[in-house]
């Protein structure tokens, strides 16, 4: 029953007046009432559900807003067919399957209706419906603010969803609407919500706050284009893309954020224009999968909360920056995993605490007329696969311009770096890297430092007033017999003792495909929006035992590894029984060239141990001195805890460990990183396993100076190079994975191959027989490519011609 009474008002011709006059009820008035008729309702509550379905003005009284009340026990409070205005109104629903006020048809004006309700949706607009709603108000702690469905759209202005249980606003089914000046806040979902294909969102001047959960999330090909707006305050990522999502921001801003800023995966684009980023607690832009690309240009990324990096770019995923500043970050730029690129053009990266640029695991990088500033490391290109590009750049105020390690290739062309406090360019631990034309001024170490014998290219590179020298070529040097150590053409310094010229060789090395784990065990990653998958059960020592005999070669190592875990097993057998077992100290060096399964057997002994219960869970942190030694005094011992922290429950590699105390050591950090490492395994002796590992006479002298390392460790393990036989085994282990054949006379040739082989310094071992097969492939590629019509054999069969050449 109504309390109070309804006015029509009718202003055409006079046939129609009877319709003037009141009405006791809203129904009844708008059953009287015909296009361009005016209801204005009296104060009072109204408990009736209405329909409007013709062009009629229904409104509350002037100057008395809120004193009519449209509040129904159940069902749609108020459904709109018609291009009618509806103004000065207060809906109330308590129907949890229907919305409040429900828009179906036409193209009617809503104006000033203030909506308190515990519905499924505050507003709904479906189908053909383009309403125009303005300074209206949602208050749905229940549901949905805002519901635009099935190719609905509208335009909202000026309106503010203030609760809601869910979205504040949701848009999908191909449904577009527009949204200008509003406010979505106090939602228990994402602020501004849009999924499926040919749904699209638009929002110009409007702000998304104090939202439990992402403040814009598009999702399942919607698209986006949010225009001068304003996202913070979020309890999850600040905007999420996910699935062929297409989204625009321009001239936004994106702070407060406690996750990531922008989180975008399976193929999603970003595209940001004068855009700001900052005080995000993750990423400022974590972007994932192949496909998924963001274009950054004049945008704005800095002053994070956390301890992540700014861009992290993984999975083969692409981003691009263009004329953007990213500063006050723990890190600013990560890119890793094949497939993953990052291209910055004319940006600025500066006050990074760590390192402005990571490249890792197959990714590539190209910066182009970039500025690096104030950062402990520029760029750090970190594994095999990894590379690049920086062209142009200048780089000031470092610790180190530039680091290639593991493998590592790019191309630094025709950049500067100024006043670096250790090195300009570092490169180690089989980095390779091409330096053209670069230069190197006032570091407080070297210009160029190049050791480990890695083959790097110098042209043309210049170093002026390096305390320490320009040209730095240690550990071994070149050898011109097997095409190690830098390759250094037209170098000037003006160091009083000049440069000192390597005799390297000019042959092209033999790329190596094997994979690395990277060195980015320091580097928390983004979150992944799904739930993580369960740890996969540990396998039994008989398992991971029968794995180890698998491998080629190595017989040594097996009954070394045998005999410590038999001694481990029956230690444990004896405490179980309550007798006394001996003491095994279970760290271990080994000793021996590159690619001799040092880490593969290290990745194997901490799954036996894990499978024994002596270890929690049997993981491998690898690291070597870079990940270890910081630049300045302090910053060793935090690194050599986290690396510690990382591998606890599980086994610590340390790569080329006797980089920690080399001969010339004078003020080096690395003993910093040796006592730190001794401390930590005296007082967390059964936490983590410590294996550290590098050629045999470099390792000998290691221990020799540091006793104190030396008495923790139980025993060494030597890995001895793969003879011939060896290496036309693992050969043959690697056409078999990989679905190849040896025709007859090829093994022979790769016997002959292996044995004539140099073995230098570089030699690879198990690297250099990989490498092989890889060449052979390739070169069968080229063979077969020419073929017409080739069968399975043609297609399968390697030939002794298809062997490289020995170089």
């Amino acid at each position: 029953m109504a309390q109070g009474t309804v006015q029509v008002t009718h202003t055409g011709t006079s046939r129609w007046r009877r319709r003037t006059g009141e009405y006791a009820s809203l129904a009844a008035a708008l059953e009287a009432a015909a296009d361009g008729d005016v209801l204005t309702v009296a104060p009072g509550t109204y408990r009736e559900n209405l329909v409007v379905q013709r062009a009629v003005t229904l409104r509350g009284p002037e100057n008395s807003p809120g004193s009519v009340r449209i509040a129904p026990v159940d069902g749609v409070p108020l459904t709109v067919r018609a291009s009618a205005v509806v103004q000065d109104l207060h809906v109330e629903g308590q129907d949890a399957a229907a919305p409040a006020l429900l828009v179906e048809e036409g193209t009617p004006e809503l104006a000033d209706i203030r909506i308190v309700t515990r519905s499924a949706a505050g507003i709904e607009v479906r189908g053909g419906a383009r309403p125009t709603v303005r300074r209206c108000t949602v208050d749905n702690p229940a549901g949905v603010g805002i519901a635009v469905l099935d190719g609905g759209g509208g335009v909202f202005e000026e309106c503010e969803v203030v609760a809601a249980g869910q979205s504040g606003v949701a848009v999908r089914g191909g449904a577009h609407p527009r949204l200008e000046r509003c406010r979505v806040h106090h939602t228990s979902g994402a602020g501004l919500s849009a999924t499926g294909e040919n749904s699209a969102l638009e929002a110009v001047g409007c702000e998304i706050y104090e939202v439990r959960g992402s403040g814009v999330q598009i999702t399942a090909r919607a698209t986006g284009h949010l225009t001068d707006c304003d996202v913070h305050r979020t309890t999850a990522d600040g905007v999420t893309l996910d699935t062929d999502a297409v989204l625009t921001l321009a001239d936004c801003r994106i702070h407060d954020i406690p996750e990531n800023a922008v989180d975008l995966r399976s193929r999603s684009v970003l595209t940001l224009t004068r855009t700001s980023v900052r005080q995000f607690g993750r990423n400022g832009l974590s972007v994932w999968d192949p496909g998924t690309r963001v274009d950054a240009n004049q945008c704005e990324i800095f002053d994070s909360t956390g301890d992540y990096p700014a861009v992290w770019v993984s999975d083969g995923a692409t981003v691009v920056l263009d004329s953007c500043r990213v500063h006050d970050v723990p890190d600013a730029l990560f890119v890793l995993d094949r497939g993953s690129r990052a291209d910055v053009v004319d940006s600025d990266l500066s006050q990074v605490r760590n390192t402005a640029v990571s490249v890792s695991d197959g990714a590539t990088a190209q910066l182009d007329d970039c500025r690096i500033r104030d950062a402990a490391t520029g760029a750090w290109f970190r594994d095999h696969g990894s590379g690049g590009t920086l062209n142009n750049c200048s780089l000031d105020g470092m610790q180190t311009g530039v680091i290639v390690t593991k493998g590592a290739d790019p191309t630094i062309e025709r950049c500067t770096v100024d006043s670096p406090a250790e090195a300009g360019f570092y490169v180690s631990a089989g980095g390779r890297g091409s330096f053209l034309d670069c230069r190197v001024t006032g570091s407080a170490g070297y210009g160029f430092h190049v050791i480990d014998g890695c083959r790097t290219t110098l042209k043309k590179c210049r170093t002026e007033r390096c305390a320490r020298g320009g040209y730095e070529f240690a550990d071994g040097g070149p050898d011109p017999a097997s095409g190690t150590g830098p390759v250094v053409e037209d170098c000037t310094g003006d160091e009083s003792g000049g440069l000192r010229q390597p005799a390297a060789v000019r042959e092209t090395a033999v790329q190596t495909l094997t994979q690395s784990p990277g060195l980015l065990g320091t580097v928390p990653g983004p979150r992944p929006s799904e739930p993580e998958a369960p740890a996969e059960p540990v396998r039994t020592s008989k398992d991971v035992l029968g794995e180890l005999d698998a491998l080629v070669g190595l017989d040594s190592v097996k009954r070394e590894v045998r005999a410590l875990t038999d001694m481990i097993e029956v230690g444990r057998r004896r405490q179980q029984a309550g007798l006394k077992a001996a003491s095994v100290k279970r760290h271990l060096v080994f000793t021996g060239s590159p690619g001799t399964g040092k880490t593969t057997v290290a990745r194997l002994y901490g799954e036996i141990l894990a499978s024994l219960g002596v270890l929690d869970k049997g993981h491998l942190v690898e690291v070597s001195r870079v990940d270890l030694v910081g630049e300045h005094i302090g910053s060793t011992a935090i690194r050599t805890q986290e690396a510690f922290d990382r591998a606890r429950g599980g086994v610590l590699f340390i790569d080329e460990a006797y980089a920690l105390s080399p001969e010339d050591s004078g003020r080096d950090f690395g003993k910093e990183a040796i006592d730190t490492l001794v401390k930590l395994m005296e007082d967390h002796r059964d936490a983590v396993v410590v294996i550290v590992a590098g050629y045999t006479a470099e390792m000998e002298r290691f221990l020799s100076v540091n006793p104190g390392v030396a008495s923790r460790f139980s025993r060494t393990i030597t890995f001895c190079d793969y003879d011939a036989g060896e290496l036309l085994r693992i050969v043959e282990q690697q056409a078999e994975e990989h679905e190849y054949r040896l025709a007859p006379g090829a093994p022979e040739a790769l016997l002959k191959y292996f044995t004539d082989l140099p073995k230098g310094p570089a030699f690879g071992n198990g690297r250099t027989a990989r490498q092989t097969f890889e060449a052979m492939v390739e070169r069968h590629a080229s063979r077969v490519a020419q073929l017409a019509e080739p069968s399975t054999d043609d297609l399968t069969l390697l030939y002794a011609e298809d062997l490289p050449e020995v170089s």
